[in-house]
């Protein structure tokens, strides 16, 4: 099953972050994503701010669907998503599975 075929799972913490190995291994599954201390991030670019506007509250859409919310920055033409596992203050798999299904808009 693939990353964005897959549910983000409740987390409450009391587990283990991904190591860094695991997580450069996982950023292979993914498009231009980077790690950046304890979360991943992304710089997505658009022909004007209306386009990024929908690009943004598509990926409302899918956070609110998966329980799992990214800190999303928007400017004129570009949205920059960070996401990481606030319980865990660290990265897990939910949000490699979040990353994975915003790619996704794009790649449509």
């Amino acid at each position: 099953m693939t990353l964005k075929e897959k549910k983000c799972v409740p987390c409450e913490g009391g587990v283990a972050a991904l190591t860094d190995d695991q997580i450069t291994s996982m950023l292979g599954s993914l498009t231009e994503w980077e790690q950046c201390g304890k979360k991943i991030k992304k710089l997505f670019k658009f022909k004007n701010f209306k386009k990024a506007l929908t690009f943004v509250n598509q990926v409302g859409d899918i956070a609110e669907a998966e329980r799992h919310h990214p800190d999303i920055f928007l400017a004129y033409g570009k949205a920059e998503i960070e996401i990481w596992t606030h319980a865990i203050n660290g990265i897990s798999e939910n949000d490699f599975i979040l990353a994975a299904k915003i790619d996704d808009l794009v790649a449509t």
